[in-house]
């Protein structure tokens, strides 16, 4: 099946990890009620004024993608997760870090916002 928007992709995910990606998409949609929801290199990914944050499932972790800046402007709270430019690793085996996600929403949304 061709995945074409949020409610395909977390229906394809693996059933241990749906709710956790429900519950990051609904964080992200309460700190960004104006983004749009779509699809863009097979994430689902939320837009305002351009990409804001993509997600995806992964086997052993959640991917979050809040570009460059949104990971600088939080190193120091991401610091213990793996990380690569524009995105952090965050481990299925511990906690997901909601406020955290909310905080780093927040601020991409600002932020686009601000450059628009």
């Amino acid at each position: 099946m061709s995945i074409q928007t949020i409610d395909d992709y977390i229906r394809e995910a693996p059933k241990g990890v749906q709710e956790t990606l429900q519950t990051l998409r609904r964080v992200i949609q309460e700190e960004a009620p104006g983004a749009q929801e779509a699809i863009s290199y097979q994430m689902p990914t939320f837009v305002l004024n351009g990409n804001l944050v993509h997600f995806a499932a992964f086997k052993n972790h959640i991917g979050f993608h809040p570009v460059p800046s949104g990971i600088e402007a939080f190193q120091q709270e991401l610091a213990t997760y793996k990380q690569g430019k524009g995105s952090v690793q965050f481990p299925l085996n511990q906690p997901m870090p909601y406020d955290l996600i909310r905080r780093i929403v927040r601020f991409r949304v600002a932020e686009n916002l601000k450059n628009a």
